[in-house]
């Protein structure tokens, strides 16, 4: 599973699915969402409780994400809103509750199923500053400058072209604007074997990076004031293990001390861009 474009797909189909599912089968899985990788067994062991934020919209709620950015995020009424990633619609529409009437929620998904479920959703509730656009978070449909807050939900690492991904971020906020995201990164190495399972990926797992790593992209990217506004360990039961690795595998794999953990991280876009522009890949050009 080396080829960009095979790993979105893989990414695209098993996030359709999702969207014809409800939040309970969706819970049955390793990152909340559905794979063969968690048997009969309900394993939500990734995602936050949305249930006490005011805007929570129980039909947007798949049970998907590893964290709470949101509510981290400092957003204000009459903010301009992206949510990339956006699902059915459950950030967003917490979003909307803060920016108000004078406010803009954008979310971005590149699954059609799940912008019609979200824009079916956004319907019911009659919201008329809200809206779902299809496209990919590494070549985001929207204009320079555009948005005053970025949230996403642990969706950076099932994107192949991470630094793409933050450069776009970079792009599309306005000076002197900030993301807060929640995502999924290492501090050690996975076994090797997961690197080829299709399900592992897709449940938020194989695709991470290095936390070090993560964190040093979004610096080379432009961004200033990084600060990790939390920090979850992520363990994933045996009875998920079972089902990739073999019992000396798995005593191998507890031993080498692998961290899978969830961040909420935040970074700001200066509001002077002093990047050097003729620099390849800077993004600012």
């Amino acid at each position: 599973m080396n080829n960009e474009t095979q790993i979105k797909e893989l990414v695209k189909e098993k996030y359709a699915a999702i969207a014809e599912q409800s939040k309970d089968q969706n819970e049955t899985s390793c990152c909340g969402a559905t794979s063969a990788c968690c048997g009969d067994e309900v394993y939500n062991i990734m995602s936050d409780d949305y249930t006490k934020m005011e805007g929570y919209n129980p039909d947007a709620d798949l049970g998907l994400g590893c964290g709470l950015p949101t509510e981290f995020a400092k957003i204000k009424e009459g903010d301009t809103v992206i949510d990339l990633g956006s699902g059915a619609g459950n950030d967003a529409f917490i979003a909307r509750k803060i920016v108000g009437e004078n406010g803009k929620v954008l979310g971005i998904d590149f699954t059609e199923a799940m912008i019609n479920k979200a824009r079916a959703n956004a319907e019911k509730l009659n919201f008329n500053n809200v809206e779902f656009r299809l496209g990919d978070i590494d070549d985001m449909p929207v204009t320079s400058n555009y948005a005053d807050v970025i949230v996403s939900n642990c969706v950076l690492n099932l994107v192949p072209n991470k630094h793409k991904v933050i450069s776009e971020i970079f792009r599309v906020l306005k000076p002197g604007a900030h993301f807060s995201i929640s995502d999924i990164v290492l501090e050690g190495n996975l076994p090797s074997k997961w690197k080829e399972v299709a399900e592992l990926y897709a449940g938020c797992v194989s695709g991470a990076v290095q936390k070090e790593v993560y964190l040093e992209m979004i610096t080379e990217a432009g961004f200033k004031n990084v600060i990790l506004q939390k920090e979850k360990e992520i363990n994933i039961p045996d009875d998920i293990l079972k089902n990739y690795l073999s019992e000396e595998e798995i005593a191998t794999y507890k031993k080498g001390g692998t961290k899978i953990t969830s961040i909420t991280v935040y970074a700001d876009k200066p509001a002077k861009d002093d990047r050097n522009c003729c620099e390849p890949g800077s993004g600012c050009c």
